[in-house]
């Protein structure tokens, strides 16, 4: 095999599902397709969070010799403090009318939470760039959080461009001049899987730090 598509296959391997006990867990954070009876499926593995997505169906009704898999979602890190979704709504109402930016990383060996703000390259009322920072080492990027100053809270074409790579929660704050807005959705490799609500902590939180 070529060595380029030897590394390849090594660092995205595709895995068959055994029929008679479960998949033997990933050794490393990663990724892996999973062949099963069912389709084709991604498995992401972080130490915050683990996901099984479908990527496909077959088109037709065959004997596939593997067993089923099913669409999982496992929040390892637990449930993310409505404090540090509060200290960015106070970041974004500051920055007004401007967009501002920051991260909320999980440390793996902790257990703790932190809210890291993004230094911006540029930014302004509708727009913002910023470099990535550096985490510590075992942080992890779990919620990725920019404001639309006193625009509504929506995700653009340039968010869907910003995160197609990412594994992450992304939320926007909107009508930062009052109790904001939000849009949170979950990015998992391209896929873009859109939350209808937000957590009641968070409500209570940012309702909290209205104007």
């Amino acid at each position: 095999m070529n060595p380029v598509d030897q590394i390849l296959q090594t660092s995205f391997p595709s895995v068959m599902v055994p029929t008679r006990e479960a998949i033997a867990p990933m050794a490393a954070p990663g990724e892996r397709l999973l062949i099963a009876s069912n389709g084709v499926f991604l498995e992401i593995d972080r130490p915050w969070v683990r996901l099984v997505r479908r990527l496909g169906a077959f088109e037709w009704q065959t004997a596939v010799p593997y067993g089923r898999a099913e669409e999982e979602t496992d929040l390892r890190c637990g449930s993310i403090p409505a404090d540090l979704v509060a200290e960015f709504a106070r970041i974004a109402r500051a920055a007004l009318p401007n967009e501002a930016g920051a991260w909320i990383v999980w440390d793996a060996v902790t257990g703790l939470f932190r809210l890291e703000r993004l230094a911006s390259v540029s930014h302004g009322p509708s727009h913002l760039r910023y470099e990535r920072p550096e985490l510590r080492n075992g942080e992890w990027l779990v919620v990725d959080c920019h404001s639309h100053g006193r625009s509504k809270a929506y995700f653009s074409s340039t968010d869907d461009q910003d995160d197609q790579h990412d594994v992450k929660l992304a939320l926007v704050l909107g009508h930062c001049d009052r109790t904001p807005s939000v849009a949170l959705r979950l990015c998992a490799k391209g896929r873009f899987e859109l939350q209808a609500g937000i957590p009641a902590h968070w409500v209570a939180s940012l309702a909290g730090e209205a104007v």
